[in-house]
């Protein structure tokens, strides 16, 4: 069958029978098919709703995950195979048992294929915070509360990580045990424990109404696991069980798993660790305190092809942006999507951006160049000393962040300006603006008592907030940000700001005390969301930086809640946030972007020379800091950043400034490039920095090389990850094709591992055999300062390409209504002779350029006789040293003609 799907409504189409099969006894509504308690929606080829629902209520209405279940047009099949359920799409086969009850890796199975090998997908359905019977339960997914961490820096566990942090007073991992037989069980936990008494650790288990003790004796080191059990009686069905401390400030264990058993069961295994191990990882909360590599919860992408996103505990979207709980039910329910892409893992991306919505587009400024540091700056020093030097060395600059000593009465949560740094609040936004930069403010969802502005507070809602821990030493007061009333009153102290000039907040983590409840989505996600969508609503491309996917002040894998941050592209620039500045943590950083981009994320923000220092200096080494600036040159946003340590380059000796002024020159002229792969994300799902992966899934070195990405399709970007000023190898593998050096004119081949030598004015960046480079031709203090009226165009020579450059009003949303235009062009060779077509710019937008200025730069080609433009004979120029050959047309060119352009 074959149908058109909208979100509206489903095609009506006939049941057809497949081979010699009998036609599937269930009913069909389009590409929904119902077999009893089991629901089953074909939204793409390579995605598929399963849902079970005991009691035969099915869910139509969207969830804060999933607000479009109506994709393309697409062909299916089902039939009726030895009383199974059989739905053929193309891309995979799935068959349930029909009549067999919730789905299980017992009852339900699909067939696929990644690359060339064929892979038979069983999904486990566990929950978040709970685990069946005889099943082993990974701490980490479970219910981690009151100080209970995930960590990942001692080896030898299970999954992405274990629970530690049990020192901290109730601190618990908490969850369901469902299926549970009536009688006597073992509760069993695999743990760590090499604290420095050596004495055994003394657990409290509760075990629905019993409460017992298991002991865990020392281990002999922290890599080493063991197994403790205790003994307890349970009724039929689920049971809510908890591990904690008996003895506050004691138990310095790790908690790996935990498992209700038959009494004398042995340990469970894990239940799929191949898949798990296939996985290619996705996110944590944030990089707080991270000095190298940190663990990972699961992203979209498996190497085996497939991967279930539950959304059975999601909150109902409602057409206001608020989440209603899901209904209760009388028995089992489950509610997932089955994304079984092969290695075609660009589609996977693309079915999760049509499922979820897709990433907001971010204002032109962001690509920018950015300034922020936790430090008590006036006004004075931005307008006399900072902006200044920006200027006077030639350095771009798009946005300042003014970190949170701007605050009176309290530094941490105050809602006025301190007038002994900022006299003039609304002069200093004017200043601001004037200058061409927008302007960030940091800000933490708390009051103090002693604020004067709460009695704004207090006389909106009638009534205190309720007293909370925040980070002051003063009493202060917390919001429910999930009460409309509260969270009304916590936005109306935004608008003194927002009148006086901000640009975006800040909200400087979720949620310092105060609470963001929302119904099966985390903390942050209620907190970004609410952010972006005041900001939409003020007509500014709303958004929300901070840190995303959990909230009330976890960091890193703790806690997880049951949506995960799956629709958090919708709201947030993910923030990797307080991590400490070494070697380990810039090689890091690359991977953890790349890996962001597997769950939707196509923009993440690094504190760029990292927030501390690890020796409690102020200033990093030379290498190091301009080994920053050149990853952040090619990242998502480029965001300076420190706990009070200097990160600008004129803070640095010559090598180092030098190298950081040319490279955050070269940041802002690619504002062109990288303001067009922020549409590509937002129209496709694709992410800014692509896992080699994504282009190469045949490859093993594709998954191997995970420092090294793809800016876009064509570029390839090798971040310098060792100490040196000069000759520092970096290991670069190359796919199949050309590849020449951005910067010095190498030619280089494919497939293949080189080694590419650099100074500190250069770092491995390939360009493609083909591929067009957009860049900025003429120097700006900021990206909003001229029209973009004088592009140059980059060809790497010795393949085929193209690229489609983006341009709108560059803020605010007209661009949802069409107010946009894009100029293809492509690079061609045949018989030795290469041809650039720059093609008339489509669609319009207010203030648009109508000439512009074309500057091309062909790459590693020999000196041409002659070269024409528009099929006349135009002046160029030669390099030997590079060979590259440099056409600049001798006027502007009208945007609405072709131009061709042909070295001979």
């Amino acid at each position: 069958m074959k149908l058109r799907r909208t979100p509206l409504a489903l095609a009506a189409v006939c049941a057809v029978v497949v081979g010699s099969a009998v036609p599937v006894l269930a009913k069909s509504d389009g590409a929904t098919i119902t077999s009893g308690s089991a629901r089953f929606e074909v939204l793409s080829p390579t995605l598929i709703r399963m849902e079970y629902a005991a009691d035969r209520r099915f869910e139509d209405r969207p969830t804060f995950n999933a607000v479009n279940r109506g994709l393309s047009e697409h062909s299916f099949s089902k039939a009726e195979e030895n009383g199974s359920l059989v739905i053929r799409t193309g891309k995979l086969t799935l068959r349930y048992r029909l009549h067999s009850g919730p789905f299980s890796q017992e009852n339900l199975r699909v067939d696929l294929v990644a690359g060339t090998q064929p892979v038979t997908a069983r999904p486990a359905w566990d929950l978040v915070g709970s685990c069946d019977y005889g099943k082993l339960c990974e701490a980490e997914t479970q219910r981690n509360t009151n100080g209970a961490v995930i960590a990942d820096e001692h080896r030898g566990f299970t999954g992405r990580g274990y629970v530690a942090g049990l020192t901290r007073r109730n601190a618990t991992i908490g969850w369901t045990a469902r299926k549970v037989p009536a009688g006597r069980h073992s509760v069993q936990v695999r743990y760590a424990n090499a604290v420095a008494s050596g004495e055994p650790q003394t657990m409290t288990v509760t075990a629905g109404e019993t409460t017992t003790q298991i002991v865990l004796p020392p281990t002999g080191g922290w890599a080493n696991r063991a197994v403790a059990r205790t003994t307890v009686e349970l009724p039929a069905g689920a049971s809510a069980m908890s591990v904690k401390c008996t003895e506050p400030g004691r138990c310095g264990v790790d908690i790996d798993s935990v498992a209700v058993t038959p009494v004398d069961a042995t340990y469970p295994e894990p239940a799929d660790p191949a898949h798990t191990a296939a996985n290619l990882g996705g996110w944590r909360r944030s990089l707080d305190e991270a000095d190298g590599p940190r663990a990972l919860y699961e992203g979209l992408l498996s190497r085996d092809g497939w991967y279930l996103l539950n959304d059975s505990e999601t909150g109902l979207a409602r057409p206001d942006g608020g989440v209603d709980p899901r209904p209760k039910r009388t028995g089992d329910y489950q509610d997932g999507y089955f994304f079984g892409y092969g290695h075609d893992y660009r589609q996977g991306l693309r079915d999760l951006r049509e499922l979820t919505g897709p990433a907001m587009l971010l204002p032109r400024w962001t690509f920018g160049n950015w300034y922020s540091r936790y430090f008590a700056h006036s006004d004075a020093d931005y307008r006399d000393q900072i902006v200044p030097g920006f200027r006077a060395n030639k350095v771009p600059l798009d946005a300042l962040v003014v970190d949170t000593d701007f605050k009176a009465p309290n530094k941490w949560n105050g809602w006025d300006w301190d007038p002994k740094y900022f006299p003039d609040p609304k002069g200093f936004f004017d200043w601001a603006h004037r200058e061409g930069i927008r302007v960030s403010l940091n800000i933490h969802p708390s009051i103090a008592t002693s604020d004067p502005r709460y009695a704004e507070v207090r006389a909106e809602l009638g009534r205190d907030l309720r007293t909370g821990i925040c980070n002051l030493a003063e009493e202060c007061r917390v919001f429910d940000l999930s009460d409309p009333a509260e969270s009304a009153a916590y936005f109306n102290l935004h608008r003194k700001f927002e009148e006086q000039g901000v640009d975006v907040w800040w909200p400087d983590s979720c949620c310092d005390g105060s609470m963001a409840r929302g119904e099966g989505i985390s903390p942050d996600s209620v907190l970004n969301a609410q952010y972006a969508k005041r900001a939409d609503s003020q007509g500014k491309r709303g958004f929300s930086w901070n840190r995303s996917g959990s909230g009330f002040g976890g960091y890193g894998l703790t806690p997880i809640y049951p949506a995960g941050p799956w629709a958090d592209h919708r709201y947030t620039v993910d923030t990797s946030m307080d991590t400490t500045s070494t070697w380990e943590l810039l090689s890091f950083a690359s991977y953890y972007t790349v890996r962001r981009g597997n769950i939707g994320m196509p923009y993440e923000s690094h504190d760029i020379g990292a927030h501390n220092f690890p020796e409690n200096g102020n200033k990093l080494p030379e290498d190091l800091y301009a080994r920053w600036v050149q990853f952040g040159t090619f990242q998502p946003l480029l965001r300076l950043h420190s706990n009070h340590g200097v990160r600008l380059p004129w803070d640095y000796a010559d090598e180092a400034r030098d190298s950081a002024t040319k490279f955050l020159q070269l940041r802002e002229a690619l504002v062109p490039y990288t303001y067009s792969l922020a549409r590509q994300a937002h129209d496709t799902g694709l992410p800014m920095t692509r896992g080699m992966y994504l282009n190469y899934p045949a490859f093993e070195e594709a998954y191997r090389f995970d420092r090294q990405y793809l800016y876009g399709d064509d570029v390839l970007v090798a971040p310098v990850v060792s100490p040196g000023m000069s000759g520092v190898s970096t290991d670069v593998w190359f796919p199949p094709g050309t590849w020449i050096d951005y910067f010095t004119g190498k030619r280089y081949s494919g497939p293949g591992v080189k080694t590419v030598t650099t100074d500190l004015s250069t770092m491995p960046v390939l360009l493609r055999g083909g591929s067009i480079l957009p860049t900025r031709t003429d120097y700006v203090d900021h990206s909003g300062q001229r029209p973009l009226d004088q592009v140059t165009l980059d060809v790497a020579t010795g393949g085929f390409g193209s690229f489609s450059l983006y341009e709108d009003a560059g803020d605010g949303n007209a661009y949802r209504e069409g107010e946009f235009a894009q100029t293809e062009m492509r690079y061609t060779e045949r018989m030795g002779t290469g041809t650039l077509t720059i093609m008339p710019r489509t669609g319009s937008f207010p203030g648009m350029t109508p000439q512009r200025t074309w500057t091309v730069n062909f790459r590693d080609v020999a000196a041409p006789r002659s070269v024409s433009v528009a099929g006349a004979g135009t002046p160029f120029t030669y390099d030997n040293a590079t060979r590259t050959l440099t056409v600049k047309a001798q006027a502007p060119n009208d945007v609405q003609t072709t131009v061709v352009i042909t070295p001979r």
